[in-house]
């Protein structure tokens, strides 16, 4: 199945794109209930596979086999990966790249930081030279067969954003991305700046951008919004809840009959789903 172009023709709809941030195979499949896009987000899965911050721990071979899981288990959802920077050199960018392509993913994006890099909405992030970034992205862009790229900058002064949003809206990279974006006027700004060029917006929880609903960013004319960590922060909050709750009850478990709550059912339930041998064909993703 063409993964990619599927990508392509939900970001071409009128509508913004929602891609919701999934963190393990488990949120995965209970966000699989409700949207038909996913984005495997460094941030997330630093947090579940490492259990460490954003800022350079990923190993590649971890993020493909990842990939490699989801797509068996979800043969009809987009899945837009973060490989931050390519793992820094060029040459394993490409590599990862190809990798992930044929393990199913739909797209990727590559930004333009430096080591020691940092979440999108950190402050302190570093930034290659503009030449260096664009160097590194022509050739993941003639590695792909038909993968669908963004490209990414994180600058933060005012007329730097500027000058890269143009560039990258001059490559042949399929998307832009100006990550950390604090204003919906710059959005705006944006959005004139790379023309015709598709644009993609990072809402996370606590961040820099400020919070707007899909149907406002279809009127800023944003085409794909990625929700990096909602999944990963609802988990954090439950299980933290759950555990006081527990400590409340001196160790006895709720009833789930009587609460509604998860049992194993359930749990045992949803994850059926996922086996393999169920998916008899892959038909084209819905957009």
């Amino acid at each position: 199945m063409d993964y990619g172009n599927s990508l392509r023709q939900a970001v071409a709809s009128p509508r913004t794109t929602p891609l919701i941030g999934i963190y393990d195979m488990y949120s995965a499949s209970i966000a699989a209930q409700h949207y038909n896009g996913f984005f495997v987000s460094g941030f997330g899965f630093a947090a579940s596979h490492y259990g460490l911050p954003d800022i350079g721990f990923i190993a590649w071979p971890d993020m493909v086999a990842f990939v490699e899981r989801l797509r068996l288990a979800f043969p009809q959802h987009h899945l837009l990966v973060d490989i931050d920077d390519g793992y820094v050199d060029p040459e394993v960018a490409c590599h990862v790249v190809q990798r992930l392509e044929r393990a199913g993913a739909s797209g990727v994006i590559l930004e333009d930081q430096k080591r020691p890099r940092r979440c999108g909405h950190a402050d302190g992030k570093l930034i290659l030279p503009l030449e260096e970034y664009l160097e590194k992205l022509d050739m993941v862009l003639r590695s792909r067969e038909e993968l669908l790229v963004v490209a990414r900058t994180d600058a933060t002064e005012e007329g730097e954003i500027i000058r890269r949003a143009e560039a990258l809206a001059q490559t042949d990279a399929d998307v832009v991305l100006v990550d950390g974006v604090r204003s919906v006027e710059w959005i705006r700004k944006i959005r004139s700046i790379v023309g015709d060029k598709p644009l993609l917006f990072n809402q996370i929880a606590g961040g820099k951008s400020p919070r707007l609903s899909l149907s406002e960013l279809s009127e800023l004319g944003v085409d794909v919004a990625i929700y990096s960590t909602p999944c990963l922060f609802a988990a954090h909050g439950a299980i933290d809840g759950a555990l006081a709750d527990l400590k409340m009850a001196d160790g006895r478990l709720p009833e789930t009959s009587e609460t509604g709550a998860v049992g194993v059912k359930g749990s045992t339930e949803l994850l059926e789903k996922n086996i393999s041998r169920h998916h008899k064909f892959r038909p084209s993703v819905s957009v």
